[in-house]
Order: C-alpha cells, then sequence, then structure tokens
C-alpha cells in the first residue's frame, strides 16, 4: 500500500501518513466491505481516494528530492551496474511523476499492483473498454517520454 501510496502521491514523506490514514479508514469502514468483493481492491480504492484527497488538498512541488531516488536504487552485481539501474529507476519515476494523474495511476494499479482490467474497471468506476483505452494511451505516453529522454535509444 505504501508504496502505491508513494508513487501516486509523489512524496515519500506524506506517503507513510497517507498510508496509516488508509489504514484506519479501513477499519472504520470494514463493517461495510462485501465478502464478494477482493479486499485488496477494497483496500486499493481506499488508498487511492485518501491519496486523490490529499492531492486535491495541497498542491505537489514538480521535483523529487534526490534522497527520495536513492531510496528506490535496485542494488547490481557491480557499483557502475547499480549507478546505472538507479538513474533509470529515477527517471522512470521522474517520468510517471510527470503522467497526468488519471494516466499515473492507472498505470500504478495495473503494473505495479497488478488488478486486472475487471478490477481496474471496479476500482476507477469506469466501464473496461475505457480501462484498454487509458492503460493503451498510459503506457504509449510513457514510453513517448522515455525514448524522449533518452534520445529515441530506450535502454536494456
Amino acid at each position: 500500500m505504501f508504496q502505491f501510496i508513494r508513487r501516486l502521491h509523489g512524496s515519500t514523506n506524506e506517503a507513510g501518513d497517507l498510508t496509516q490514514e488508509t489504514f484506519i479508514k479501513a477499519y472504520q469502514a470494514l463493517p461495510r466491505w462485501r465478502p464478494e468483493a477482493r479486499f485488496h481492491t477494497w483496500l486499493l480504492q481506499i488508498a487511492r481516494n485518501t491519496t486523490l484527497d490529499a492531492l486535491r488538498q495541497r498542491r505537489r512541488r514538480p521535483e523529487d528530492t534526490l534522497e527520495e531516488h536513492a531510496q528506490l536504487a535496485d542494488p547490481g552485481p557491480s557499483p557502475l551496474q547499480h549507478l546505472e539501474s538507479g538513474r533509470r529507476l529515477a527517471l522512470l519515476e521522474r517520468l510517471l511523476a510527470r503522467l497526468p494523474l488519471e494516466q499515473r495511476e492507472i498505470l500504478l494499479l495495473r503494473e505495479v499492483e497488478g488488478l486486472s482490467y475487471t478490477e481496474l474497471a471496479a476500482t476507477l468506476g469506469i466501464n473496461s473498454g475505457t480501462v484498454k483505452s487509458r492503460l493503451a494511451r498510459a503506457r504509449e505516453a510513457m514510453l513517448i517520454s522515455y525514448q524522449q529522454a533518452n534520445e529515441g535509444y530506450p535502454h536494456d
């Protein structure tokens, strides 16, 4: 939950508070949870709404701190590979943060949280055709941004 909220909101510092707020809201809403609904999807919906509320309440600064990116680095077998991996991940995080909220949200829910198209439709309150088109546009926007950032040559 923390990683989803951090990526959607863009702030590691506030993600902890929002995660805690999500679980408090979930606990309070637990009597209203329907057993036929998948618990993880229900909880993600609460996290999403909590995060969107926080984003509406304050303007997010456009750039993350280097400290936040350093926490994301994926260790590799050598220091050079570690550095390159960290740079790529930091770039992807920056590019993701620049996407419109609607695109960032659907990419995170599908690619990071692993929600199915049906779960995406239920979580976002849209039909499955809209899920497919939003996801396609978000993926295309991310790919174009990544290629532009790498001068048209994506790295492996």
